[in-house]
């Protein structure tokens, strides 16, 4: 990727399928589709006038959110890539994730709203559902693997809270103060566990039981904000990358009969 002076790399998503292909958002706006293995640009998407800052995948539909407000659709098997532009929010998209069966698009964003979308909605279609339980931007969110429906968010520096929805109703199921701003949230594929991250005071992750939200452990280490985390494939180990431009890779999660190996 030849960043020009004035665009750099603002977010990255790996194709659902495995393979070698990665979508990458700019600080231009566009989004763009790379093979890795061949270190070529695919194709260049439109539809941003601001950086991308949230891409999500849901088959052969990757999702764009971008500073402009919009969420752009594109069909990255097309020539006409864009097939449905959502306007609904009012700051910049922070996050976005489709859900596991690939029927609802969760999107947060810097007004404090989390929305969810139908797959099928159109450029003319609201959100299923426009929640705004939030008192800070909505960036962390994460769907359950153990539980259709259940989608977990979090809250920034006003609002320090995660959160449980039912997708299909719009209901909140539950809402815990964390104490600091949550930054990102992954879903603990082999228990019904969640892992937080964090900003001020303390930077830590933070694992906790589902449903009791019973803690079970703090990990420390970073010294800013956690602004991100990423499962590994074989889910075991999480990667956390933070404002001290440091990444850190924990030892957190274990299937059942393997012990936890320490952080």
């Amino acid at each position: 990727f030849d960043s020009t002076a004035d665009a750099h790399i603002s977010s990255v998503s790996w194709v659902q399928e495995g393979g070698t292909h990665i979508a990458v958002g700019t600080s231009a706006g566009t989004t763009q589709l790379w093979d890795v293995d061949a270190c070529k640009q695919l194709r260049s998407m439109d539809g941003h006038t601001d950086r991308v800052g949230a891409l999500s995948w849901n088959r052969h539909i990757l999702s764009s959110g971008g500073r402009d407000a919009t969420i752009v659709n594109h069909d990255v098997r097309v020539a006409h890539h864009n097939v449905a532009t959502h306007c609904n929010h009012t700051q910049e998209i922070c996050g976005l994730a489709w859900s596991p069966d690939g029927m609802t698009l969760a999107s947060g964003a810097n007004d404090n709203k989390l929305c969810l979308w139908d797959a099928s909605a159109s450029s003319s279609s609201g959100p299923r559902y426009s929640l705004t339980d939030h008192q800070a931007a909505v960036k962390a969110l994460s769907w359950s693997p153990h539980e259709r429906n259940l989608l977990a968010t979090g809250g920034g520096t006003a609002d320090r809270c995660i959160k449980f929805w039912n997708s299909q109703t719009g209901a909140l199921l539950n809402s815990i103060d964390t104490g600091s701003q949550v930054c990102s949230l992954v879903w603990n594929p082999f228990e019904k566990e969640i892992l937080s991250s964090h900003g001020f005071a303390r930077n830590q992750l933070s694992l906790w039981k589902y449903p009791t939200m019973a803690k079970v452990k703090e990990l420390e280490g970073h010294i800013a904000r956690v602004l991100h985390m990423a499962c590994s494939p074989d889910g075991e180990t999480v990667v956390s990358a933070a404002a001290d431009e440091t990444l850190r890779f924990w030892n957190v999660f274990a299937p059942s009969g393997k012990s936890l190996s320490k952080s």
